[in-house]
């Protein structure tokens, strides 16, 4: 980690207020920036980055690499030239506390269309953007060429899902390849214009961060989604049907503390023999890739990078699954090896047993502790605050948490609640969501993390995730009034008070 003892907030970008129906990579992210240094925060945790399919989860992204489309600010395009004034008036009526990604997406797409024609057309005039944009094209081949291409398909073969193409498109057979580039130029065009301006707004974003003293945590998700530009183009690392491209066995957890029949991703299972014979090259490649995009890397999952949950495919809970051991020792290795020692973050939640423990210690990587886990047993408790390593990141909850306020209002048993009681005294005159926030900043972690919703204690109509539920998640939205000087002078006092401003 990049600091000794520090603090920040988890806020994924999507939730920045805004009238454009969804949070964007515009003012209101710079503002959320002032925010976090006008309360002496060091950290911002975001999720993944990348674009999102059914679902809108961004852990079952199109890509691993690239950006979610929806992230590019309007307001930066016309700054550009790219929209006119007239573009963006006569908005639909968006909600201001959600994002409705059907809407978002049915008006902002057609605009993103109209930004890229006007760049086509600029780009023929201005010789400097030409060389930008094919710099950037050229310097992402790597995975754009694949994921530009993928998407065209997606949009123009008229199925949801890749394996439902035709054989020479789902085996990528050279020729037929060449030919849907040659068809489908235009709409590879719009891709790649889409990535390009995206990490420019990000990158951007991202300086004004780090000069402002703020690192940025990013994630990645453990595995990627079945219909993604990964699969498709790189069947041989994942466990596939070599016919079809279906998923052979299906990456999900056994009952845990979220749901009693277990967590069914729907993702498929890497060909770690495969893997491993290339020296990880493809794992390698896109820890690198995150990296570039973000300061600090939190593995999702992460003890599934020493056993994983493996179910076959057909299974319709994950009940019925197996632990199969992973190497992730020589992955790990072969991280080292090519790219130093990284300031990575394991999330080693659930079903966690030594063996997972070591494999964390083994490199030094912080995890986790979650407070809302940690009053529901005797004082061995490993999630009181008390019980926490230096070497560790505390906070109240995470994305995938209840709100504060509602875990302790609707989730916590009267038991629970009577130990919760005692270990703090008393309730302040700010409420269970500051108490749990003082206990995460005073705690002996390194680093404390604490959702925007705590800050507001807000309830559960305010939570970003519900494990299990398939839908209708990651929509919450802040309104940008709500970024007052109180909250950020009362954020301030605790984080001095507790050694973590610096």
């Amino acid at each position: 980690m990049p600091f000794p003892r520090t603090s920040g907030i988890l806020l994924h970008p999507t939730s920045f207020p805004g009238r454009y129906g969804i949070g964007d990579l515009g003012k209101e992210a710079y503002e959320f920036v002032d925010f976090l240094v006008q309360s002496k925060q060091r950290l911002w945790q975001i999720l993944p980055l990348g674009p999102t399919g059914f679902g809108n989860s961004p852990y079952m992204s199109f890509s691993a690499i690239a950006g979610n489309p929806l992230l590019i600010s309007p307001d930066i395009l016309f700054e550009k030239g790219l929209l006119e004034e007239e573009d963006l008036q006569n908005l639909p009526n968006f909600p201001l506390d959600m994002v409705d990604f059907e809407k978002v997406m049915a008006w902002k797409m057609p605009l993103l269309q109209k930004a890229a024609q006007k760049f086509a057309l600029s780009i023929q005039s201005l010789p400097i953007a030409a060389r930008q944009f094919e710099g950037f094209c050229r310097g992402n081949a790597s995975w754009l060429d694949n994921y530009a291409l993928f998407m065209a398909l997606l949009d123009t073969q008229g199925t949801g899902s890749w394996t439902q193409w035709s054989q020479e498109l789902r085996h990528r057979y050279p020729d037929v390849l060449n030919q849907a580039r040659h068809d489908l130029q235009q709409e590879i065009f719009f891709y790649q214009f889409l990535q390009y301006e995206f990490f420019e707004q990000w990158f951007a974003l991202k300086r004004y961060a780090n000069v402002s003293g703020i690192q940025i945590v990013g994630d990645i998700p453990i595995y990627v989604s079945q219909n993604s530009a990964d699969v498709w183009s790189h069947p041989e690392v994942f466990k596939l049907d070599p016919n079809t491209g279906e998923a052979l066995e299906i990456a999900g957890v056994p009952p845990d503390y979220f749901s009693a029949t277990g967590q069914l991703w729907g993702n498929p299972i890497y060909n770690w023999d495969y893997l491993e014979s290339t020296n990880f090259d493809w794992w390698v490649r896109r820890v690198q890739s995150v990296l570039y995009v973000v300061d600090v890397i939190r593995i999702d999952h992460f003890r599934g990078l020493e056993s994983y949950w493996s179910v076959p495919a057909g299974e319709e809970t994950a009940i019925n699954g197996r632990w199969v051991k992973c190497p992730g020792a020589a992955l790990f290795d072969a991280i080292r090896s090519r790219l130093g020692t990284l300031p990575i973050i394991a999330e080693d939640l659930g079903d966690i047993d030594q063996a997972v423990l070591d494999l964390r210690d083994r490199y030094g990587f912080p995890g986790m502790k979650i407070l809302h886990f940690g009053f529901g047993s005797d004082s061995g408790n490993p999630y009181l605050p008390f019980n926490a390593s230096t070497n560790s990141v505390i906070y109240t909850g995470t994305h995938d948490n209840n709100t504060t306020i509602g875990w302790y209002y609707e989730d916590l048993a009267d038991y629970h609640k009577d130990r919760f009681h005692e270990y703090i005294g008393c309730v302040s005159h700010y409420g269970i969501s500051w108490d749990l926030i003082r206990l995460a900043l005073s705690s002996v972690a390194n680093q404390a993390i604490i959702p925007l919703q705590d800050l507001f204690s807000l309830g559960s109509d305010a939570r970003m995730n519900t494990p299990g539920k398939a839908e209708g998640n990651w929509s919450w939205r802040y309104r940008g009034e709500a970024l007052t000087p109180e909250y950020s002078a009362r954020l301030a006092n605790l984080t001095t008070l507790f050694g973590r401003a610096n």
